[in-house]
């Protein structure tokens, strides 16, 4: 089986010390990415571990495939314990970095410990330095890459960067890399922020030689020729279909349909974007460099997720203000999806939906800690009470775009996710609008089927994520396919992800999840839930309380 290939760098902030160790069978099992950074997770971070305390890990790792030149992997993962769910979370981030990271010769990079002062860390691939960096405190995103370019010739593609909600421990803080492109959902930026890091850069010559079958040509330039209109208008494209079929979070989930929406939609986004974007070596380009020279606003994107939460959830409709939104979050290092899903809970409370200024303010509130800031940087889960609203988290993890009460199957994959309510983790969406073909679509209404279905595309995005290869794939890379680059049967494949799938909820039982985190504000809207959840259990071969048991942990 293809798998990623070099040994593990264990860096201490604390006592700056670093140490290497061959993590061969790991890699062999896992694949790389994901995979490999659950299996050492679960490891080495105790169970009962403080998500800001020392000893909380973070894992950078990359995967097979970004030794290729084919579209779709230019793509990394990083895992930590989430400050904002208090369980095991792997986020996954496009743009640059994943090959220069390659090019250290390192399969993972773990950091541990804390600084007591705040540093960035240079690794490549003959050493590792830690450098003070006082005078980057509180710095933005893109002053902290200037800095590196300036002082060092280190470009934006080779960092991940911490920006004020991180060093702030925002609960939703995220990983910059490239400038615009994030580790976004968890806090996991908050986790490197407890640490003292500011930012890691990575650079080397040392990417270990890994061949990736000639079958990759293929698959690129199909990405290359392929009409898709993601190419223009990137996963927006979707918010007229979701707003027509009644399926569009609107003023803090209190309604499913806004008037607002042809003001953000795809159309919206594509007048706006003034250059193609894409990831390293991928040909299918749907990222969104979009600006406004009259309000004096650059940034990439909105996507869906972002036009929904700082868009109609927040009874926004015009996608210059939602573009506005979008980059102060990159300047400050914030999550956009639970930033806006968090201030859209705050104008519910305050009766104070479309207010445009006061949501800029608040974002950049939220990134200090200042005022009401300091109480949003909590999150959903751990505010909503003070604000009077109702909680729509799952495991303490803001919802995504897809309405899962119109969406059943993707309601059940909030529900069961061990990430909380993340739409990446099955994409069960695809499956429901539909987005794929009429053979493999299944009908919004229900769960005939899909327990099953689900099962199998949690193990098909948890091997994605350790390949490491991009989600939107889903047109291009059929069974046989993966069968042909990674040198294994599908099933077997399909194997990998269910072990970690299995360790990540292992893991987060250990921590007290059971079924009564599997849940829904909206499940009575739901007919057939529970049932749903038994049979999913039970597929699974877990506990009809949703645990799996010691004598159950993957080799």
């Amino acid at each position: 089986m293809l798998h990623t290939e070099g040994p593990l760098l264990t860096v201490d902030v604390g006592a700056r010390e670093t140490q290497t160790e061959d993590i061969d069978d790991v890699l062999e099992s896992y694949v790389g990415g994901r995979g490999v950074a659950t299996r050492l997770a679960h490891e080495r971070i105790p169970f009962d571990v403080d998500p800001f305390g020392a000893e909380n890990r973070v894992y950078f790792t990359t995967g097979p495939m970004q030794a290729s030149n084919m579209s779709f992997t230019g793509r990394m993962n990083c895992t930590s314990v989430s400050p904002l769910t208090d369980g095991l979370c792997s986020s996954n981030a496009g743009g640059f970095m994943s090959r220069n990271f390659a090019d250290t010769g390192y399969s993972a990079v773990e950091f541990t410990g804390k600084s007591d002062e705040l540093v960035v860390i240079h690794i490549t691939d003959e050493s590792v330095e830690f450098e003070p960096v006082p005078d980057l405190a509180g710095a933005t995103v893109p002053e902290t890459v200037s800095y590196l370019d300036d002082e060092h010739g280190i470009g934006a593609d080779q960092t991940a960067v911490v920006g004020p909600a991180g060093e702030n421990l925002v609960r939703f803080a995220s990983i910059m890399t490239s400038e615009e492109r994030a580790f976004g959902r968890g806090g996991l930026g908050a986790v490197l922020g407890s640490k003292n890091v500011k930012a890691v850069t990575v650079e080397g010559d040392s990417a270990p030689d890994i061949d990736i079958p000639s079958s990759q040509m293929e698959i690129h330039r199909e990405a290359a020729t392929d009409d898709h209109i993601m190419k223009r208008q990137g996963t927006v494209a979707v918010m007229d279909l979701a707003n027509e079929m009644d399926g569009l979070p609107s003023y803090y989930f209190s309604e499913q349909h806004f008037e607002g929406a042809s003001g953000i939609n795809g159309s919206a986004v594509e007048e706006k974007k003034y250059k193609k974007g894409t990831c390293s070596a991928c040909a299918f380009s749907c990222k969104l460099p979009t600006r406004d020279e009259e309000a004096g606003v650059e940034t990439e994107g909105p996507e869906f997720e972002v036009a929904m939460a700082f868009g109609s959830n927040s009874g926004v409709d015009d996608i210059v203000d939602v573009m506005k939104s979008n980059e102060l979050c990159d300047r400050y290092g914030l999550d956009a999806i639970s930033a806006g899903n968090t201030v859209a809970a705050y104008l519910a409370s305050e009766d104070a939906f479309g207010d445009v200024d006061r949501i800029h303010d608040t974002v950049e509130k939220i990134a200090k800690r200042e005022g009401i800031g300091d109480d949003l940087a909590e999150g959903i889960a751990r505010v909503h009470d003070d604000l009077g609203v109702e909680d729509w988290t799952v495991k303490g993890l803001d919802f995504a775009a897809h309405e899962g009460r119109v969406l059943h199957g993707q309601g059940l994959s909030y529900a069961v996710s061990n990430r909380g309510a993340d739409h990446m983790y099955a994409v069960f969406y695809s499956q429901e609008y539909p987005l794929v073909e009429e053979d493999d679509a299944y009908p919004p209404e229900g769960f005939e089927g899909k327990p099953q279905r689900l099962i199998e595309k949690e193990n098909q995005m948890a091997l994605n994520d350790s390949g490491v290869v991009c989600k939107f794939s889903r047109d291009f890379m059929t069974p046989e396919r993966y069968e042909m680059l990674f040198g294994a049967d599908f099933e077997d494949l399909l194997a990998v992800g269910d072990r970690v799938v299995r360790l990540e909820r292992h893991f987060n039982n250990q921590r007290g999840f059971d079924r009564s985190d599997d849940s829904l504000p909206y499940e009575d809207q739901l007919p057939g839930f529970e049932d749903a959840l038994d049979e999913y259990y039970e597929r699974r071969g877990w506990t009809e309380d949703g645990v799996v048991t010691d004598e159950q942990i993957p080799a």
